[in-house]
This record gives structure tokens, sequence and C-alpha cells, in this order.
């Protein structure tokens, strides 16, 4: 069966815009900060897309468009400015930013009750010992798929093929706390075929263009596809042959229209989340 990110993500939605009325009523707006440093086509895009959502949901967006050429410390400042305003409830900085400035102390800098996006080092240690915290986007949002879908993940082998701190360690972690048995594959794994040839649960999450093919995935599997490649013709393809493994697994999601949408709508339910706990 094919997931179907982009149902399930406008479902969600639909039931976020609710919270969001209720906070209104309350005399709360949610708001979301987003800082992106240069021009980068994708980040324009990926921006857009938080923009829209957020105008369809209610919640309210300010943008911070900054020269490429910023100093770590006008970044710093910048994020410290917004950390201090009491209308904006998330901050969320695109990534990626600029060689020369550090992305680790501005995630750092973030405070971690604003940190959307979960990559503050405290949320990511909350997540860690099984505690309530912001979790990152797209691993949430891989989570919430199989959680809706109705996927057993308790006892079940799961492989993730990526290590990256944005979505690769954090759903490890993430299928971890829901009682899987987790195992992580990167560039250095040996025999990387051998053990995901054993996993009822596939996430990969390693930026190749159909990396996983169909004589690493055994009958049953259910297999998510977080990866955004651009293909030789152009279109938009995923880690996973898709086509040739389709048939073989008992879920996969698709590239575009599986994972992406899932990401913006944990975005948009994490502003609401941290709306509700100012």
């Amino acid at each position: 069966m094919v997931i179907d990110g982009k149902a399930l993500a406008a479902e969600i939605r639909s039931k976020l815009k609710g919270d969001v009325e209720t906070l209104r009523k309350n005399g709360i707006i949610p708001k979301l900060a987003v800082i992106m440093v240069g021009d980068n086509k994708a980040s324009q895009v990926y921006v857009r897309n938080k923009s829209k959502a957020c105008n369809e949901l209610g919640i309210e967006f300010e943008e911070f468009l900054k020269d490429e050429n910023i100093s770590q410390e006008e970044l710093i400042i910048l994020i410290d400015e917004l950390n201090n305003r009491n209308d904006i409830h998330g901050i969320l900085l695109q990534s990626p930013i600029p060689d020369h400035l550090d992305i680790r102390e501005a995630f750092n800098r973030i405070d971690y009750k604003k940190d959307v996006d979960g990559f503050n080092p405290i949320n990511v240690g909350k997540l860690a010992i099984g505690e309530d915290g912001f979790v990152s986007c797209t691993p949430l949002g891989v989570i919430k798929m199989l959680e809706e879908y109705n996927i057993d993940i308790e006892g079940k082998n799961a492989v993730v093929i990526g290590r990256s701190n944005i979505v690769g360690k954090p759903v490890s972690q993430c299928l971890l706390n829901k009682n899987a048995t987790v195992t992580v594959c990167h560039s250095k794994t040996r025999n990387i075929k051998d053990i995901v040839k054993q996993a009822d649960i596939v996430v990969a999450a390693l930026g190749k263009p159909k990396f996983v093919t169909e004589d690493m995935i055994k009958d049953g599997a259910v297999v998510i596809d977080v990866g955004i490649n651009r293909g030789e013709d152009g279109k938009l393809v995923g880690d996973v042959d898709f086509e040739n493994i389709e048939s073989k697994a008992s879920y996969i999601t698709p590239v575009p229209g599986g994972v992406g949408p899932m990401t913006v709508a944990m975005l948009m339910n994490n502003v609401i989340k941290a709306a509700k706990q100012f």
C-alpha cells in the first residue's frame, strides 16, 4: 500500500486549524519566525511552503531574510531578539546557511521552548531520555505516519539508513522510544544489504537517488523514503527505487507526496504546541 502523506498531512492540518481557533479565542495568536540566510533556491521553496501552511491555519508568520555575508555575531543577536519577543512562539533557522557561519552555535542559541525544529541540545536530550520536548519535524512526521496507518512498531526490526542530526539520529531515537529494535546504517557500514534485508521497517534518509533497491528489501517490509533528490531528468526521486519495491513492500511512501508534506504539518504542530505552553 502506498502511504498518502499529502492526504494525511491535510487531515492533520485540518485538526490543527481548530486548535489555532481555540488559542485565538483565548487571546493567544501563534506566531512562527523564520530566519533565512542567503538565497538558496531550495530553501526559498521550503520557506514558501511553511508560510503557506501558516496562512492556511491562521498562524502568524514573520520572515527574516539576511544577506549571506551576515556575521555570526549578527545572527546570534537576531536570535536573541526573537527569543525575547513575547509575540513569537516558534523560531526556525532554515538550513543550509553559508559555510562561514556556525549552525550548531545558532541552533544552541534558540530558546529550547521556541525550538520548533527540535535541534537545540536540550530537546535532543529530552528525546534521548524519553521526556516531552520538541522533536525534529521529519522524524516526527515519519512516526505519525506509522501510527496513523496502524503500523505496529513495537518489537519490530527497524533499520535507519543515514545518521544525520536532522533525520537519521532523531528518527532512530523515536523508533527506539516506540520499542523497536533499531539498527543505524551509514557510509562506513559493512554488508549494508544484508542488514537492510532483515528489516521489518526501513527508513531511508541518506540523500542518494534510488540507493535502496528491490534485492535489499524483504517481502512485506514497511519502507519510508525520506530522500529528496533530483533525477537525471530533473524530476524528484527518493532514496528508494519505488517502482521496483512497491509491489514487494506492505507499505511504502512515494516521493514526492510522502514524508515531505508531513514535515510541514509537524512544524505547524510544534508551533501550536509552543503557543499552548507559552
